[in-house]
């Protein structure tokens, strides 16, 4: 799907999506847990659905009423599982530890970049510990790991501590030791609140996890709205309802970083709205918010003076390298900006021209061309712009509700 977007003034209000990274984490922990649970979800998107898929494939009852999702936990585990993460990180690398907690022999498919993205030092450990894990995609694991104590590299991916900490609490004990530095910790923050509400007693001392013995207990959860998907809404000038302002969510830092920029924020009752008419550079340290840069570049790109965004270096193993796809975006649509190991600098313009990119097959590069789009002289096409249903399928559609003007070519 190829989108042509006309520069247009926007306004209004729209609701907060559903937190991607919230919902992954209940649902699994549901399947997990002794006694059935309700997950509400208020929006669904790609990477949700792969997740309830895998779930269901390895055992789990899930009916989804409405917006609620009705869990009956995995009870008789199958002999054999096959399952595809379609293009979801967070699928594979929250599943893959718990699989091997489970012990049931599975088939693990993945799509687009997905089979590139790195599963080690995850892997390794949990060979270690007593799984069987092939080389090459798809994946076949079997094997069971061991209670016992885990070590990873802090700095990788949040995702694979989050894993083990679902594994061990479904395991009834274990540790895992971090070696710092701990980057994207907010993730590791969301994955705590959500198995501590599902009953696990879990303490940390020294960045290290103690998984004590206890159970997962069934229970409702409401997924809250989502920090990451309202930042492009936002930079956009446009209100953001529903948000959690004392969320554990990293990419609530967005408000920070538009305030730093010159951003007047009105706040009223979990509803958020930045004046970004008016915005100068600054310096972004991106290692707790990879996924807020490329939307961070958008307005950058048209602020007045320099952002130097920095820390990024896991950006280039996402669904893109997202320095290089952020990068090439900005450029193709006349921005001023250069990259570097770890990040980009921008040099602001008033105005960019317009043109033609790509969405990298990005979810993230997509929305945040649009955002840049609206501060373009001519119009802006966006190729591949269906990588939006990966997490927020229904972006065109609020976007043309707020005054914007994207139409399908």
């Amino acid at each position: 799907m190829d989108i042509r977007i006309s520069p247009s003034p926007i306004s209004g209000s729209i609701e907060g999506i559903a937190s991607k990274s919230f919902a992954h984490r209940a649902l699994i922990c549901a399947c997990l847990a002794n006694g059935k649970s309700k997950i509400k979800i208020n929006t669904t998107s790609a990477d949700i659905e792969a997740t309830v898929d895998c779930l269901r494939n390895l055992g789990a009852g899930i009916e989804k009423n409405g917006v609620t999702y009705e869990v009956t936990p995995i009870g008789a585990l199958p002999e054999k599982a096959k399952i595809n993460c379609g293009e979801s990180g967070s699928t594979i690398r929250f599943l893959l530890p718990v699989i091997c907690a489970l012990g049931i022999k599975t088939e693990i498919h993945g799509s687009g970049r997905l089979p590139e993205r790195p599963l080690s030092p995850l892997k390794e450990e949990l060979i270690r510990m007593g799984a069987v894990i092939s080389d090459a995609f798809p994946l076949d694991v079997y094997g069971k790991i061991t209670v016992g104590e885990y070590s990873l590299r802090g700095d990788v991916s949040s995702q694979f501590v989050t894993g083990l900490l679902m594994a061990l609490s479904y395991l009834g004990g274990g540790v895992i030791k971090l070696i710092p530095p701990v980057q994207s910790r907010p993730y590791i923050d969301i994955t705590l609140e959500v198995l501590r509400t599902f009953g696990a007693d879990i303490k940390e001392e020294n960045n290290t996890f103690y998984i004590n013995k206890s159970s997962l207990v069934g229970c409702n959860f409401t997924v809250e709205a989502d920090w990451s998907n309202a930042a492009f809404p936002l930079c956009m000038g446009a209100e953001v309802t529903g948000l959690n302002p004392a969320s554990t969510q990293g990419d609530k830092a967005i408000i920070d970083v538009l305030e730093k920029m010159g951003a007047d924020i009105t706040r009223t009752d979990g509803s958020f709205k930045a004046d970004v008419s008016a915005l100068h550079g600054c310096r972004v340290n991106a290692s707790d918010i990879p996924d807020a840069v490329p939307v961070i570049a958008a307005v950058a790109a048209t602020a007045e003076g320099e952002t130097v965004i920095y820390g990024g270096e896991r950006l280039r193993i996402k669904e893109s390298d997202r320095i290089m796809s952020t990068v090439s975006m900005i450029r193709s649509l006349g921005g001023d900006i250069t990259e570097t190991d770890d990040g980009m600098i921008i040099s602001g313009k008033p105005y960019l021209s317009g043109g033609e990119t790509d969405s990298f097959n990005d979810h993230r590069i997509a929305m945040a061309a649009v955002v840049a789009s609206l501060r373009c002289k001519g119009d802006v096409i966006i190729r591949n712009a269906e990588a939006v249903n990966k997490s927020y399928p229904a972006f065109f559609e609020d976007f043309n509700k707020l005054g914007g003007k994207a139409r399908v070519m």
